[in-house]
């Protein structure tokens, strides 16, 4: 375990971080509006665990359950998706199915992203192209085709991946739906917004103002929508921590670089966090929304996801990272005592393929 205090939370953010064009958005309104006429979507659950709380010596443990988002198994339901209802909103008529026949859109995935853009072109009439690495269990590809995708296997990771499908988009035309930002690209802004609904559910279904806030994060999408809608709705209350693995500790490296820095490292388990370059738009938000950042080791991670079952809230390692991080956090530098009321959010299900 790794811990650090953000040295930018209430200070300028230094050139490296200020100049990244855009922000993170704090207004949910828009993004439950055009959610409210989707006949899929549903609130997910905001879980109490008095006994974990109990075994852990906090007051409160609530748990933002994503595991079954629109049937899609994690938070990602709420980006992609998000993204291309905005587009066809914008060219509905009167057939909403057939707003974006003729247009495609490319990703790469190491997991559920995917499921996002296939189940969101589906809806509308796009086309869906996902580029694999060729780590990914041929399961998921089957996941992806189940829900009307194209499926292309290349790269040795998740950067080839990356790079081909972004080749792809350039050479044909298509639109590039990528979850992360960075220069001269910024729809995956609008794939983080989507994420503000979850947000807004848990400030809304919590009975209490969290004291604590635990956030995993990959490139950062995740940690930077729910961190600036908490900072909306709570002010500087909270104690927000931005947990990651130590195999790919690039929101940390950048926050002491003070700008975007990649981050070598082996495969973690933590497969869907298992990122070394960060979203440059979530950097730049977490540099001033979040307290502090924290990495795990898988072992760490793997122990502390073995005690969620019995509570039922099984997960996978990336799922339960934020868990992982309150298990091993510094308790006194960060007052987690038995006045602290922990939020969590439980990002997928138990599969991490």
């Amino acid at each position: 375990m790794k811990f650090l205090q953000n040295p930018w939370r209430h200070a300028p953010l230094p050139d490296g971080l200020s100049a990244i064009p855009g922000d993170v958005a704090e207004d949910a309104t828009p993004v439950e509006a055009l959610l409210a006429q989707c006949p899929k979507h549903r609130e997910t659950p905001l879980v109490s665990v008095p006994e974990l709380a109990a075994e852990l010596g906090v007051s409160a443990i609530h748990v933002k359950d994503e595991r079954n988002r629109m049937g899609l198994g994690s938070f990602k339901a709420l980006g992609a998706s998000h993204v291309i209802a905005r587009d066809a909103v914008e060219v509905v008529g009167d057939d909403p199915a057939k707003a974006l026949t003729g247009r495609t859109y490319v990703a790469a995935s190491a997991g559920n992203h995917g499921l996002s853009v296939a189940a969101g072109a589906g809806v509308f009439g796009a086309r869906a192209v996902i580029y694999l690495s060729e780590t990914v269990p041929a399961a998921f590809a089957e996941l992806l085709r189940a829900k009307g995708a194209e499926v292309v296997v290349e790269g040795a990771d998740y950067e080839a991946s990356m790079a081909a499908a972004e080749a792809r988009a350039a050479a044909e035309g298509w639109t590039l739906l990528s979850d992360s930002t960075w220069d001269g690209y910024e729809i995956g802004k609008g794939v983080m917004e989507g994420y503000l609904a979850m947000a807004a559910e848990a400030a809304r279904q919590i009975p209490e103002a969290p004291t604590h806030i635990f956030l995993q994060a990959g490139v950062g999408g995740l940690a930077a929508a729910c961190a600036a809608y908490a900072r909306r709705v709570w002010g500087d209350g909270p104690i927000i921590t931005v947990v990651e693995p130590d195999a790919a500790e690039t929101l940390m490296a950048s926050i002491k670089a003070g700008r975007p820095t990649h981050a070598a490292g082996p495969v973690s388990t933590m497969g869907r966090l298992d990122c070394k370059d960060p979203s440059h738009i979530a950097l730049k938000s977490l540099a001033q929304t979040a307290d502090t950042f924290l990495s795990i080791s898988d072992a760490e991670c793997d122990d502390a996801i073995s005690r969620l079952p019995v509570h039922g809230l099984a997960t996978s390692p990336s799922g339960g990272a934020g868990f992982a991080g309150l298990l091993h956090a510094p308790r006194k530098e960060l007052h987690l005592g038995p006045d602290a009321r922990v939020l969590l959010y439980l990002s997928e299900g138990p599969v991490d393929a």
